[in-house]
């Protein structure tokens, strides 16, 4: 069993966070949701779904995870602005574990610093600031590249989290 970091503000999407947890669930992993403080109410930007934080990310350590999941929506724009995320962020990319961001996602990868030179994909609106971070975009349901697992949008959620399972198993 797998423990999964799940970095989650307000307005995440929805179902970027609840499906991929779901499954996760259902394969046995242990997802934990972080946050700029434990026990916090998140909500989903389109209302389906509220959530709370379990963790705190001041002080989390990457090895205490298998993997990270950063699910989309405006959550990872609000992130972006929380030191102690952006840092376990950081330090679990260059931890070689799997790393899976969707649609929006990869804005909290460019705050960590964690994309030059990589191939990666994202939510249209997201490209511009990661090949300005020196990243190269592409379009397709999912991109591996090393411990990086991206994807476009909710309609790749199939995809992007069989990929994530895959890594995991």
């Amino acid at each position: 069993m797998a423990t999964i970091a799940i970095p989650v503000a307000d307005d995440f999407e929805d179902s970027e966070l609840t499906v991929p947890m779901e499954r996760l669930k259902a394969h046995g992993h242990e997802p934990v949701l972080i946050g700029s403080a434990a026990g916090a109410r998140v909500r989903g930007k389109r209302g389906r779904a509220e959530v709370t934080t379990d963790m705190e990310a001041r002080g989390l350590q990457p090895g205490d995870f298998d993997a990270l999941l950063i699910p989309g929506g405006y959550s990872p724009d609000h992130l972006r602005t929380d030191a102690a995320t952006v840092e376990f962020v950081r330090r679990f990319c260059q931890s070689d574990r799997p790393v899976a961001a969707i649609c929006h996602g990869p804005q909290l990868l460019i705050e960590a610093d964690a994309v030059e030179g990589r191939t990666l994909t994202s939510w249209p609106s997201v490209r511009r600031d990661l090949e300005n971070a020196g990243a190269r975009w592409v379009d397709r349901p999912v991109v591996e590249d090393g411990n990086l697992i991206t994807s476009r949008k909710p309609d790749d959620l199939d995809a992007f989290t069989a990929a994530l399972l895959a890594r995991l198993s």
